[in-house]
């Protein structure tokens, strides 16, 4: 069987250029340059238009996941109003200051989703051991974990993404994520085991003008999800099921 591949997207143009190119799903994010925030209600609608099942991204702030006074229950929140909107599944992450995960943030996150699927983020990817943070969500009963295997790139963590999946067995999926290109795709799921690949499918955009850039408006390009890189992403994941 292939494996599902998930686009993480920002812009009504991204879900159009993912859906079109034949993602299983999209991760629907706010500022995927930060590494994605909670998205509009507006957007929100938009993807859940366009028919592909969707998995939403609560994060209220860039910056690190050790959370603020307030922020879990501003999450909570967010959960809520994403569930009461359709989606298929949310997308969360916290720590304690010692790296660890933060369990009673998550095991709060996990009842506000209610029947919908939770994912924990790449927060993950900053814990001291993420092969044992694999099994501490597993009995917190999250039913997906996004990660690098705490590496730069998923190609780069593909050791620690193998001991991960050994460590989920049938009680959650690990997606692999970072760097995930159709040249690599292949060799990142026979090297890991994975089930599920998640990837940007963007390209740059055109440069920002010189006002935008000098008022701190932009900070560069902006990435632009590609429907032919996801088509190419789709074309190798079923190479790789069909051998």
């Amino acid at each position: 069987m292939s494996a599902i591949l998930e686009i993480c997207v920002d812009d009504p143009a991204g879900i159009d250029a993912a859906v079109a190119g034949g993602a299983d799903r999209i991760e629907l994010c706010a500022a995927l340059e930060l590494g994605g925030l909670t998205p509009s209600a507006a957007l929100v609608e938009c993807a859940l238009a366009a028919g592909c099942r969707t998995h939403m991204m609560i994060r209220p702030r860039a910056g690190g996941f050790v959370l603020d006074d307030g922020e879990a229950a501003l999450m909570i929140g967010e959960i809520r109003l994403a569930i009461a909107r359709g989606v298929a599944g949310v997308v969360v992450g916290a720590l304690r200051p010692d790296g660890r995960l933060d369990r009673e943030a998550l095991a709060r996150f996990r009842d506000a989703a209610r029947d919908a699927t939770i994912v924990l983020h790449r927060a993950i990817d900053l814990v001291p051991d993420p092969v044992s943070a694999v099994r501490e969500a597993a009995e917190l009963g999250y039913d997906k974990i996004l990660s690098s295997g705490g590496a730069l790139t998923a190609i780069e963590g593909m050791a620690t993404l193998a001991a991960m999946v050994d460590a989920a067995g049938d009680r959650l999926s690990i997606v692999a994520g970072s760097g995930v290109t159709p040249d690599n795709v292949g060799q990142l799921i026979a090297g890991t085991g994975v089930r599920e690949v998640h990837g940007s499918a963007s390209r740059p955009g055109p440069d920002p003008d010189a006002g935008t850039m000098r008022l701190g408006f932009a900070a560069g390009p902006r990435r632009r999800t590609d429907r032919m890189i996801v088509q190419r992403l789709r074309a190798a994941i079923a190479d790789r099921g069909s051998t």
